[in-house]
C-alpha cells in the first residue's frame, strides 16, 4: 500500500538522449532520484535532514521497465510514490509518462534499506512513519 505519492514535470535535457535520438537508458535511474528526492521534500523530510537526523536510506534494489521513448524537449511527468517492505525497507514504485497524453515512458521502483550512520538496519523513526501518512508537521524538539 502507498503512504505517500507525489508528481513532478521535466523536460528531456539534450544530454539526455543518445545517437537514436532518445533518452538514454541510464537516464530513468537518475530520473527516479529526482523523483524520489522531491518526494522526500514533499514529505516535509528532505534527504538531508534525514541524515542529520541519522537516517539513511542505502539503495539495494533497482528496476527499470522501458515503455516508450522521449527525445529532446519532450514534457514528461513523473509520479513516486513510497511504501514499507518489511520492517526496514522502503520501497519507491515511479511512472514516467508524457506530459501532453500520458503515453507511458518508464516505469519501475526502487527497494531502500532504513539505516542508521553506521549503515546499521532500523525501524523507521516515528517522525519518519508519520511523514509517510502525510503529517508533514514540524517536530517535535525531542524527536530531532
Amino acid at each position: 500500500m502507498s503512504l505517500f505519492q507525489h508528481t513532478i514535470s521535466f523536460r528531456v535535457r539534450y544530454s539526455e538522449t543518445d545517437q537514436m535520438g532518445t533518452f538514454y537508458n541510464s537516464r530513468a535511474l537518475e530520473w527516479f532520484e529526482c523523483g524520489r528526492s522531491e518526494l522526500m521534500r514533499a514529505m516535509g523530510t528532505p534527504y538531508a535532514l534525514c541524515e542529520d537526523r541519522g537516517l539513511f536510506l542505502p539503495l539495494i534494489e533497482a528496476y527499470v521497465r522501458y515503455q516508450g521513448r522521449a527525445r529532446y524537449d519532450d514534457l514528461l511527468e513523473l509520479t513516486t510514490s513510497v511504501s514499507f517492505v518489511g520492517r526496514v525497507r522502503l520501497r519507491c514504485d515511479a511512472c514516467i509518462v508524457h506530459g501532453n497524453n500520458h503515453q507511458p515512458v518508464a516505469s519501475g521502483h526502487t527497494v531502500h534499506a532504513i539505516t542508521n550512520n553506521t549503515g546499521k538496519p532500523m525501524r523507521p523513526p516515528e517522525w519518519f512513519v508519520r511523514a509517510l501518512n502525510g503529517n508533514s508537521s514540524p517536530m517535535k524538539q525531542d524527536e530531532q
